[in-house]
């Protein structure tokens, strides 16, 4: 497999699978017939994110590092930006938003889903946090379901637990068997050399310390 694969520069196996959204060609027929049994249960799945381009992860990345975008801590609470030293920031963003280029969202296996009939009719504001996947929340229903025949259509959750890398996330789905082949792709040397020839915001930052980054969030093996 090339680098820019994995990398999210360029999949030729996408497919488009309707509202702007792309995921992998071998991830597509699964989500359908989750999406399809999930519905004659009476449980709305739907994409809020497919595949994720290394431009649009690295967007995400910098408007984060400047304040555009909201920072939580592992428990989902919101954090104040100002307060925060860099490195402090750094594994505040990486806590729930992957480095450019170390996403699994740019394989395509990767997708986020929501119950978007039960979001439309809650008077919340949604925000993608755990909250709104327990208890009362509107895709508790959702994730309850997930738990139980996910894996049926090959889909785990690899976020499940916090180790002290990336958040819990209830949302996040990933094909096992599509995403098996870029787990074993992705390479710290390769993704450091290609931040390094990106405009990034905190780059220095996150070159210090890169290789226990990379463990720590990218492979998620946490502290």
């Amino acid at each position: 497999m090339r680098a820019l694969q994995w990398l999210g520069v360029d999949n030729p196996a996408l497919v488009d699978v309707g509202e702007g959204q792309r995921i992998h060609a071998d991830t597509a027929g699964p989500f359908i017939a989750m999406q399809q049994a999930a519905a004659e249960d009476g449980v709305d799945c739907q994409l809020v994110s497919g595949f994720r381009s290394f431009e649009r992860q690295l967007a995400i990345w910098n408007r984060k590092w400047h304040g555009e975008r909201p920072l939580y801590d592992a428990r989902g609470n919101r954090l104040d930006p100002e307060r925060l030293s860099d490195t402090e920031k750094l594994h505040a963003i990486l806590t729930f938003s992957a480095l450019p280029g170390g996403s699994r969202h740019h394989w395509g296996s990767d997708i986020d889903v929501y119950d978007k009939a039960s979001v439309e009719a809650w008077a919340g504001s949604f925000s993608l946090v755990n909250d709104e996947y327990c208890n009362d929340g509107p895709c508790a229903e959702l994730a309850s379901w997930l738990t139980e025949y996910a894996g049926r259509f090959g889909f785990a959750r690899p976020y499940l637990d916090y180790r002290g890398g990336v958040a819990r996330e209830l949302w996040h789905l990933s094909h096992t068997a599509t995403a098996r082949q870029f787990e074993s792709a992705v390479n710290c040397d390769t993704l450091r050399a290609y931040i390094e020839d990106v405009e990034i915001a905190g780059k220095s930052v996150i070159l210090d310390d890169f290789e226990r980054l990379f463990e720590r969030y990218v492979l998620n093996k946490g502290r």
